[in-house]
């Protein structure tokens, strides 16, 4: 058995690794604890992706001060979702303590993982025990007072997995939530993951995932920007692993530094990592062909990946061009569904960045947007409560302070905000004063079709059923989804007070079902005004905004 009294920076680079892999190979798992019955960026699948940047983000450092400063920061540039965003302040608290130190041994990384929870605490403007939180706070305090100095860094991670699992295991006990449903906290139960796999690094065992990254899909408008006129300079984003084959027909005497220099010939930003026979391969190149034929002189591809990086560049340069005339306020928003970048694009946005509900915006997205405009000031429109401390988080990483964050907990919200900006007028607070009293005023219904089986206090539903939430909350269980909206609109309080309905039609739901809903709300609501969209969301297939 390995003992290490002190770890460096390539040891901690390679635990963190193997600490994503182990997170990859239950990623599924964690997010089916996912309580709540909408399909949502999941909590697995928000930390793999946060956890991501931050390895790609870092160089490796044989100091370990040095490393952990870049993997911190690509932390907190990729975070996504609440728990992303929280693992990424542990990390940066993680840092702040260790950034001068070369090396880490058991007084150094209790002082870290007390930092690191005390950080992620101070991120959340209302922490919730019985979540992540908890877990990170009891399981270093809990054990700090039985270290030493023959303590080994094994058995201190050993000992701080062995206290937090005891947390996790109550944490239903402290949210009602988690003990209504059975299940434990999905992102306490993610961070140990990460830890367990750093410790089996230690133990020697190493883990490589034939699971892919995760990759948005593109657009046609995105097609648009690459055509038989196009200048390709830019080359392709190849990622595959490749499996060493034992056919004669293949060469068994692969050496991986030997393959290394042969892709250096045809390409840059190469990342090649063994473990046994398999081989994961990253690479930038003009000529994929090349690399193809190379890797199939040793195997076969069990995954593979590849992007034409010229139309990611050229939809930043579009980009770009777009946002660059100078004006007093600028508006950044995260919308899904091509209906809805298009109307809010005609409702004054500058950038409309793609995502939502299931794929939750990372900072980095919302960085790279502050970074096109030139604006007096900027608003942005979330959209979705899981990306309000993404969107926060850009903006305290930006260190601007014309920044702010109206926090739209829907696109309805978002709509009526816009609706109400007075674009003539070069007073930006007096702009923005006007944009928070729209959505202050905004009821939000949407109906969607429940994902899983779910109960919480008076609620319960069951895979299937169609469901109707009043802002984020259910409210009505059904089977027919016109009926749901009905019963919807009957439980807003005010709903004879309320004048406009703003109606945002789904991915796949057909454009005759408008008239079939339009006609019901007239003989329940004929003093309502109701206006369709087709946003083409995804998640829900509808939402009406109500003022």
């Amino acid at each position: 058995m390995m003992s290490n009294k002190r770890i460096n920076g390539n040891q901690l680079e390679h635990m963190l690794k193997n600490g994503l892999q182990n997170l990859m190979t239950r990623e599924e798992e964690i997010n089916r604890l996912n309580v709540f019955p909408v399909s949502d960026g999941d909590t697995g699948t928000n930390m793999r992706l946060t956890l991501e940047n931050g390895i790609r983000y870092a160089k490796a450092n044989v100091n370990a001060g040095e490393y952990l400063k870049r993997f911190s920061k690509g932390l907190l540039l990729g975070a996504r979702g609440n728990s992303g965003v929280i693992l990424s302040q542990f990390f940066k608290g993680f840092c702040l303590e260790l950034a001068r130190c070369s090396q880490l041994g058991i007084s150094e990384l209790r002082n870290g993982l007390i930092r690191g929870y005390r950080v992620a605490y101070s991120a959340v403007v209302t922490p919730t025990e019985g979540t992540i939180l908890t877990v990170v706070r009891e399981g270093i305090e809990h054990i700090k007072g039985q270290l030493s100095r023959s303590t080994t860094v094994e058995q201190m991670l050993s000992m701080y997995i062995a206290e937090m699992k005891k947390t996790l295991a109550i944490t239903p006990e402290l949210l009602p939530v988690l003990k209504e449903a059975g299940v434990i906290d999905s992102g306490a139960l993610g961070f140990i993951v990460i830890v367990e796999g750093m410790l089996k690094y230690l133990y020697g065992e190493v883990l490589l995932s034939a699971q892919p990254v995760d990759q948005k899909e593109m657009d046609e408008s995105s097609l648009d920007l690459f055509n038989e006129n196009s200048i390709f300079e830019d080359g392709y984003c190849m990622e595959f692993i490749l499996q060493l084959m034992n056919a004669a027909k293949y060469n068994r005497h692969f050496r991986l530094n030997a393959y290394i220099d042969d892709l250096k010939l045809y390409g840059n930003s190469i990342v090649a990592v063994q473990d046994e026979k398999r081989i994961k391969v990253h690479i930038h190149t003009l000529i994929p062909a090349k690399i193809i034929a190379l890797s199939q002189e040793y195997g076969e591809f069990l995954t593979f990946k590849l992007e034409n990086m010229q139309i990611q560049h050229n939809e930043h340069d579009k980009m770009l061009k777009a946002a660059r005339t100078h004006k007093a306020l600028a508006i950044v928003a995260v919308v899904n569904g091509e209906g809805m970048k298009k109307l809010f694009t005609e409702l004054g946005c500058d950038i409309v960045i793609d995502g939502g509900s299931t794929m939750n915006t990372s900072s980095q997205e919302f960085m790279d947007a502050f970074s096109m405009l030139d604006s007096d000031a900027i608003v942005v429109l979330p959209n979705h409560p899981n990306i309000f401390l993404a969107a926060e988080q850009a903006v305290e990483l930006s260190k601007a302070t014309n920044i702010e964050v109206l926090k739209t907990q829907s696109v309805a919200e978002g709509y009526f905000a816009l609706a109400m900006d007075v674009r003539s007028s070069e007073d930006t607070s007096f702009r923005i004063s006007e944009m928070r009293s729209g959505l202050a005023n905004t009821i939000t219904l949407s109906e969607t079709t429940a994902s899983r089986d779910y109960t919480y206090r008076e609620i319960s539903c069951q895979k299937g059923d169609e469901i109707l939430l009043l802002n984020n909350e259910i409210i009505c269980v059904g089977n027919n989804w016109k009926q749901a909206i009905l019963d919807g609109l009957s439980a807003v309080e005010d709903i004879e007070d309320r004048e406009t309905c703003i109606v945002f039609r789904g991915e796949g739901v057909p454009a005759e079902y408008e008239d079939l809903l339009i006609d019901a709300v007239n003989e329940s609501y004929p003093l309502l005004e109701v206006q369709f969209v087709g946003g083409g969301q995804n998640v829900y297939h509808w939402i009406l905004g109500l003022i």
